[in-house]
């Protein structure tokens, strides 16, 4: 039984991020009722705080943020017999419809009707209650944290890139962006089998993370990141380009081997000029991705088997009414934040 108040966290407008008290939803026949537990606040948060648009999508009305999170079963709907009250889980954020081609396919990520926390006008889970589809929520090992299961959300973008990349056992691959996401994908990419992994970042401190976690080479940003790897006589079958930036996408292009794989993860400007001639005639693929799909099993059995370590990632804890603070340390990365994260 969910006692006490549901705490949201509520962006009303650009820059207006406030605590609002909602109703204690109830769940549906197919629904579980969650005690949230653990948020991690990801760059679209931030952005959507800061401009109240991502691309089309367009914060009109008040909106709850977040959606990498975990959290603990109160109440199940008549028709839910795999979860239980008590149960921990970890929730995947975006419901598609189930039924469209793209569903049917598998690639749900795709379907237009999808329903994805923080993604206006979808509510997000940055709350001490949500209600969520029983169908993505997945149960946690009793060694995994809270904490962990919230991370499954990045990691899963991690994975998908790595799957769309092709990368396994043997595959050199450059990471541009030693943020949340570059790395998450650099740890995914080391579990699918990547034997050298190269990062690429306009900041020492986050190099040297990334060196701790595990990359074998690193490079400023300021290099000509082509140059550098030849100098280290490592030729680069796939990058996962995570920042977005015209530049780094471009240096992307150019350090990639003929015949190899560009993956864009990263968001940036709607349209830029690529040396798209340069890619053609070296047969060099260029692959998007958009979140990601039929990830969280693996996400969680990398984390559960310590096969991905994600605890280094988080860098700050927060109680929910210290909100503005903890978007605060995420947009400005203060105090050597990487992942900044919620404890409720």
């Amino acid at each position: 039984m969910a006692t006490g108040k549901n705490l949201c966290a509520v962006l009303k407008k650009v820059n207006d991020l406030q605590l609002e008290e909602r109703p204690i939803p109830k769940p549906g026949p197919s629904e579980v009722l969650i005690q949230i537990r653990s948020v991690g606040i990801c760059g679209s948060d931030v952005h959507y705080w800061t401009h109240g648009r991502i691309g089309d999508f367009i914060v009109n009305a008040p909106m709850v943020l977040g959606h990498e999170s975990s959290g603990q079963v109160v109440e199940v709907g008549s028709q839910v017999t795999h979860l239980k009250p008590g149960d921990r889980i970890t929730m995947e954020p975006g419901v598609p419809c189930r039924v469209c081609q793209y569903c049917k396919e598998g690639r749900y990520n795709l379907c237009r009707d999808v329903r994805f926390m923080a993604t206006p006008p979808i509510d997000g889970s940055l709350a001490n209650y949500i209600v969520h589809p029983s169908d993505f929520c997945f149960k946690l090992p009793d060694h995994v944290s809270f904490d962990e299961g919230a991370m499954c959300e990045p990691l899963s973008v991690g994975i998908h890139a790595s799957k769309r990349a092709g990368i396994t056992i043997g595959t050199k691959v450059l990471v541009m962006g030693a943020g949340p996401i570059g790395l998450m994908c650099m740890l995914a990419a080391r579990a699918a089998g990547a034997t050298t992994i190269a990062i690429v970042d306009i900041k020492e401190d986050r190099l040297k993370v990334a060196k701790d976690l595990g990359a074998d080479l690193t490079i400023l940003a300021t290099l000509d990141v082509a140059e550098e790897l030849r100098k280290n006589n490592l030729t680069i079958d796939v990058t996962i380009e995570c920042s977005g930036a015209e530049k780094a996408i471009k240096a992307s292009i150019r350090a990639t081997k003929s015949g190899g794989v560009v993956v864009l993860v990263g968001l940036g400007p709607s349209e830029i000029t690529l040396p798209i001639v340069d890619a053609a005639v070296r047969e060099v693929d260029i692959r998007g991705i958009f979140r990601y799909c039929n990830t969280y099993p693996t996400a969680l059995s990398l984390i559960a088997s310590g096969k991905v370590n994600v605890k280094p990632l988080i860098t700050h804890h927060f109680p929910l009414q210290d909100v503005i603070k903890a978007f605060e340390t995420a947009r400005d990365m203060s105090g050597g934040a990487i992942k900044v994260a919620f404890a409720l």
